[in-house]
């Protein structure tokens, strides 16, 4: 096979794959096994590059949250954790909504792990909404499951640490340019609104699109001492968060943490969920389409298609020799357009190194082009772009149709509202 239609064929099946996500016209699990079957029927590249999903530390992230998930349902935990959460929270539906959602946040900043707290947060809400009496899978069950997941990723990028896209910009910018980017000046840039008022947006678009009565809570359930079982869990989550909000200084990723975890929980005798259990437990449809989204950015990178599209958006792009809002806004939809091919976590990968030529370009300092897409890449339109999200969805039984259409709304307003606030914020502090 050519070069040239080697190319074409893996823009071809990128296209397709990316389309029926984004259509949902098939189950997203069928279209991941359609695109491995795709790539490898036609060689567009080695099985490395095409299954390295399953090799990522984000694929075995999802699988190990899956099964702390099922460990933390299983023992009680996350009703009893639940049971304190619901006097508080369940008083109203908007509280119910943006203490998820403030839950989400604070988190962030104490476990590094996107993956790691929505295993971790998804059954203690779910379970919360039900001693509230939100059933399970109705809509109201659904908007606690959304403020888990897009309140985890979205509003974890305001944090350097507790998102995978600011680790991939972080080490793009100090490899390309020598960039050392820091916590403090990363969470002042950016807390303001992709924090704050990204989490306001969220907590309104949520009650807009879902609705639910709550049984208001006056006193919580007496509940049994721990049993052996909880508090050998608790030890385990424990050290699990501890190496995970120590990892700069142990050096072992969050992925192998996770894992490491997951198999205690497996262990007959010493574990906590049985094989049946773990079957049950873990969404495998959820992990096959995380490991899809993971090989088409892979593949998107690694045959140039990624370089080549950034390269004709870029000779297109109505770019000013001066700092603007216009110039602001266009490599904002620079870093969205590649969103759609590359995903949240492919993105600074490839824009970072190119960030040199959009400064020259707009007149923006280095510095800021490599910031600004924190915003774009935080807000996705759609779904897939977003992995956690997927996971999220995944573990709150979330139809596909709820997150497309929070995800648009999100996006939306955050287009129309939050980008000009997030460019004001920019100048304000001397990044414009």
């Amino acid at each position: 096979m050519t070069a040239d239609l080697n190319f074409w064929l893996t823009a071809l099946v990128v296209g397709i794959t990316i389309l029926l996500w984004a259509s949902a016209r098939l189950p997203e699990y069928v279209t991941a096994l359609l695109f491995f079957a795709a790539a490898m029927l036609l060689q567009l590249a080695p099985a490395s590059s095409v299954f390295s999903g399953f090799a990522s530390s984000a694929f075995w992230l999802v699988l190990s949250g899956f099964v702390l998930g099922a460990a933390i349902r299983k023992v009680g935990l996350a009703q009893r954790w639940a049971n304190w959460l619901v006097v508080p929270l369940s008083q109203s539906w908007p509280r119910m909504i943006a203490g998820t959602v403030l839950l989400t946040y604070l988190l962030a900043f104490v476990m590094p792990s996107n993956m790691g707290r929505i295993a971790l947060l998804m059954p203690v809400v779910l379970a919360m909404g039900e001693r509230a009496g939100i059933k399970a899978g109705s809509r109201g069950s659904v908007g606690l499951a959304l403020a888990v997941g897009f309140g985890t990723f979205q509003l974890s990028a305001s944090i350097l640490p507790a998102n995978v896209p600011n680790l991939v910009l972080s080490g793009a910018a100090e490899s390309a340019y020598q960039l050392h980017l820091q916590w403090l000046p990363w969470w002042l840039l950016h807390m303001p609104v992709v924090g704050i008022a990204k989490g306001l947006l969220l907590i309104g678009c949520l009650l807009f699109l879902f609705r639910a009565q709550p049984k208001a809570m006056q006193q919580r359930d007496s509940l049994t001492a721990l049993s052996r079982s909880e508090w050998r869990l608790i030890g385990l989550l424990a050290i699990t968060l501890l190496l995970w909000m120590t990892d700069s200084v142990h050096g072992l990723p969050a992925a192998w943490v996770g894992l490491a975890a997951a198999c205690i929980c497996l262990l007959p005798r010493v574990g906590f969920i049985s094989s049946d259990d773990f079957a049950n437990g873990v969404n495998f449809r959820t992990c096959i389409y995380i490991a899809g989204i993971l090989g088409v950015a892979t593949l998107v990178v690694d045959s140039g298609l990624g370089r080549m599209i950034a390269n004709a958006l870029l000779s297109v792009l109505p770019l000013q020799d001066h700092p603007s809002f216009s110039n602001f806004a266009v490599l904002n939809a620079l870093v969205s357009l590649l969103n759609f091919v590359l995903t949240a976590n492919g993105v600074p990968a490839m824009v970072t190194p190119m960030a040199q030529e959009l400064a020259n370009a707009s007149g923006f300092p280095l510095l800021t082009v490599i910031m600004l897409q924190v915003f774009a890449y935080a807000t996705p339109l759609l779904p897939y772009q977003a992995s956690p999200v997927v996971v999220a969805m995944g573990l709150g039984n979330v139809p596909a149709k709820a997150g497309l259409q929070l995800c648009a709304l999100i996006f939306l307003f955050s287009m129309l509202l939050l980008l000009p606030l997030d460019y004001l914020w920019f100048r304000l502090l001397g990044y414009a």
